[in-house]
C-alpha cells in the first residue's frame, strides 16, 4: 500500500488518517465498511464479498430492503456506529461512506487507530476497475437508468461485464454484477466523495469510455453556482486518455461544449430528433414502451424497442447505443438488449393498479426529471388522466434556485398534488421552495393543483378523489413517509368497501 504524505501520523486536529491511494495485490482480505446501509456502499458490500473478501460493515439505521440484502449476502453488520465494531471487524481496510462525518466515533477509531481508509469511488477504482475498461455514464439526469442499460446490453451479448449501479435493476435483482470481462460499468456520481475528499465521486473511475447524459446546476449543498458545477465536469473531461470515447447529449449545449474543450478523448454526439452523430427518430409509444429509429454514421439504421417511454429515456439509450458500437457491439446485439431490458426500480415503476387506478413510483426531483417524467408516461398512457404527485425532498429541490422551473414542470399533468417540504437546517428560510406559490401557478396555468405538509391527508385526498383509469406519478427521491403503501392500502379498502 501506498500512503500520501497528508496521511502520515501528524498532531494536527485535522489529520484525516491513513489514506490509501493504491493497493498492492493480495495486500487486502478483510473490509469493513463504514455507512454500509446506503444504496451505492451496501451494492459494494455485496460485490466485494462476491469477490471473495470478508466484509463487514456498520450503520445508525439499518432497514429493508438493505438489510435483507446484507444479510443474504452474508455480511456481518454493526450497529449503531461504535469504536468497538472496528476492533471486531479486524479490518486490512476500512471504506468510508460519504455521509460519515469526520466526528463519527468509528471514523475517530479509525483515525486513532492508523488503519489503512479509502472513500467508497476510491476503493472501487481500486478493487474492482482497475485494469478494466471502465464505461462511465455521469451527468445530472438519467446515470442510473443509462448506467443500467449499458450494463445490460454488454451482459446481453456476452461481454460478461461488471457493474455497479444506482438503483436496483430488474434484470438483475440487484444493483451490481459481478463479471469476468473486459468491461466495468459504473454511474458516475457528481456528488462530494468523503469528509476528506470534496471532489466529485467520478473523479476516481478512470473512464476510457464516458456517455455524459447533460449539465444543469444541481447539489446546491455542494455547489456554489453552476459555473462551480460545471468546473468538476470540466475537470472530469480531461481525464479521459487518447485514445478514449466521450459521447454527450446533443440536447444539452453547454455540455458538448465542456466536453469538446476539454477532452482528448474523440467526442461524439447523440441525441433525439435532431443533428447529432447518432440521432433517433421515428417513434411509436404504447403501453409497453417504445419501438424508434437510431440512425449513426455511414448510413447505418436500425430500429429497436425499448420498454420505456419518454424522450429523455431514448436519448440516453441513443447514448448508449453509441458507446456500445465505439465497443464493438453489433445493432442486433444492441437491439437484443434494448428489447429484454426491464429496466430499474422506482423508474416509471408500477407499484400496483387498484380500481383501475394505476400507481407509478419515480425517483424525479428536478424539474427536468420531473417535467420529462410526466411527459413520457403521458406518451405511455394517453387516454388516462395523470395525477402527478411530488415530493421537494433533495436539498436542491427544497431550495428557490428552481421555483419558477417548477411552476411550469408540471404543464403536462392533469392534476398536481405537492408536499411541503419539512424544515431543513441546511436551507435558510429565505432560500427555501415557496410551494403555495408553485400551487397557485400551476393553477394559474389551468391545471387544479394543491401542496399539503402531511402525508396522511395527500392520501386521503388521492384516495378520496381518484377515479377508475388515474394514473398517479409519485415523484420523490426519499420514503416519501410511506406515501405509495399507504395509497395503495387506502384504495384496496375503496375498493373492499
Amino acid at each position: 500500500m501506498t500512503l500520501p504524505s497528508t496521511a502520515q501520523p501528524t498532531s494536527d486536529d485535522n489529520d484525516p488518517g491513513v489514506i490509501v491511494t493504491d493497493l498492492a495485490p493480495g495486500a487486502v482480505q478483510r473490509v469493513h465498511l463504514v455507512g454500509v446501509a446506503g444504496t451505492g456502499m451496501g451494492a459494494f458490500a455485496g460485490m466485494l464479498k462476491a469477490a471473495g473478501y470478508v466484509v463487514s460493515g456498520s450503520d445508525e439505521n439499518v432497514y429493508p430492503p438493505m438489510s435483507d440484502m446484507l444479510r443474504e449476502w452474508g455480511i456481518e453488520v454493526y450497529t449503531p456506529y461504535a469504536s468497538a465494531n472496528v476492533d471486531r471487524a479486524r479490518p486490512d481496510l476500512v471504506i468510508i461512506g460519504n455521509v460519515i462525518r469526520r466526528t463519527n466515533v468509528e471514523a475517530a477509531a479509525v483515525r486513532e487507530r492508523r488503519l489503512p481508509q479509502m472513500s467508497f469511488p476510491a476503493a472501487f477504482g481500486a478493487l474492482v476497475a482497475a485494469d478494466r475498461h471502465s464505461v462511465v455514464v455521469a451527468g445530472t439526469h438519467g446515470k442510473t437508468t443509462t448506467s443500467a442499460l449499458m450494463g445490460h446490453v454488454l451482459a446481453d451479448a456476452g461481454r460478461d461485464p461488471t457493474f455497479l449501479v444506482g438503483g436496483v435493476t430488474l434484470n438483475y435483482g440487484g444493483n451490481f454484477r459481478l463479471g469476468h470481462g473486459p468491461h466495468v460499468v459504473v454511474e458516475g456520481d457528481e456528488y462530494d466523495t468523503a469528509y476528506w475528499d470534496k471532489g466529485p465521486k467520478f473523479l476516481h473511475y478512470a473512464p476510457r469510455t464516458l456517455i455524459l447524459t447533460s449539465v444543469e446546476f444541481d447539489h446546491a449543498d455542494i455547489y456554489r453556482d453552476l459555473a462551480h458545477y460545471e468546473s468538476e465536469y470540466e475537470r472530469f473531461a480531461t481525464s479521459l486518455p487518447d485514445p478514449g470515447w466521450l459521447g454527450v447529449a446533443a440536447s444539452y449545449p453547454r455540455a458538448v461544449a465542456i466536453a469538446r474543450a476539454n477532452s482528448r478523448a474523440a467526442v461524439v454526439t447523440y441525441a433525439w430528433d435532431r443533428d447529432a452523430d447518432y440521432r433517433g427518430h421515428a417513434v411509436h409509444f404504447t403501453e409497453q414502451g417504445a419501438r424508434f429509429t437510431i440512425s449513426a454514421p455511414q448510413g447505418e439504421s436500425t430500429e429497436v424497442a425499448l420498454p420505456m417511454s419518454g424522450f429523455h429515456n431514448l436519448e440516453n439509450a441513443i447514448g448508449v447505443y453509441a458507446a456500445a458500437r465505439s465497443l464493438g457491439l453489433t445493432p442486433a446485439e444492441i437491439a437484443s438488449g434494448f428489447a429484454s431490458f426491464r429496466g430499474v426500480k422506482r423508474r416509471q415503476e408500477p407499484r400496483g393498479e387498484i380500481g383501475g387506478v394505476l400507481v407509478i413510483d419515480d425517483f424525479a426531483h428536478h424539474p427536468t426529471a420531473v417535467r420529462e417524467t410526466i411527459l413520457a408516461l403521458r406518451q405511455r398512457y394517453p387516454t388516462r388522466r395523470l395525477w402527478a404527485v411530488f415530493e421537494p425532498r433533495s436539498n436542491t429541490s427544497r431550495r428557490n434556485i428552481h421555483q419558477a422551473e417548477y411552476a411550469a414542470a408540471f404543464d403536462q399533468a392533469h392534476r398536481v398534488s405537492i408536499r411541503l417540504p419539512e424544515p431543513h437546517d441546511k436551507v435558510p428560510v429565505e432560500q427555501q421552495l415557496d410551494v403555495p406559490a408553485i400551487v397557485q401557478a400551476i393553477e394559474a396555468r389551468g391545471i387544479p393543483a394543491s401542496g399539503r405538509a402531511d402525508v396522511g391527508d395527500m392520501v386521503e385526498e388521492l384516495a378520496d378523489q381518484a377515479r377508475r383509469n388515474d394514473v398517479i406519478l409519485v415523484m420523490s427521491n426519499g420514503a416519501f413517509g410511506g406515501f405509495i403503501p399507504s395509497l395503495l392500502s387506502a384504495l384496496d379498502s375503496r375498493v373492499e368497501g
